[in-house]
């Protein structure tokens, strides 16, 4: 029988305004590397980030909430001068987190 895969839980926020700057910085790093660089990839880092901060401030530690709130309040941004799309940011921002707690984030590891 297949396990379910455990949940991944941030530690409580000591500082959501100082982890949304560093999500905000790495974020639209990753976005401006991956492909072409693009001013809207600042205005993409800011909303996921601020996204996030809310999230943290009202308390969610659990990973897959933060990325399910992220694809679901990025539905309404205008994505149509990017590469990129609701579902790849809360992948890239998920892929962070992951990175900064140690996580491989190819296996789960």
């Amino acid at each position: 029988m297949t396990e379910p895969i455990p949940s991944i839980t941030l530690p409580p926020a000591m500082n959501p305004q100082q982890e949304s700057k560093w999500l905000q910085e790495r974020l639209q790093h990753w976005l401006d590397t991956e492909f072409l660089p693009e001013a809207v990839n600042e205005t993409i880092a800011e909303r996921a980030a601020q996204i996030f901060k809310r999230q943290r401030m009202e308390g969610e530690n659990d990973l897959g909430c933060l990325v399910i709130a992220i694809v679901t309040e990025m539905q309404s941004f205008d994505f149509s001068k990017s590469f990129y799309g609701e579902f790849a940011i809360a992948n890239a921002v998920s892929d962070l987190l992951l990175e900064s707690l140690g996580i491989d984030k190819c296996c789960g590891q």
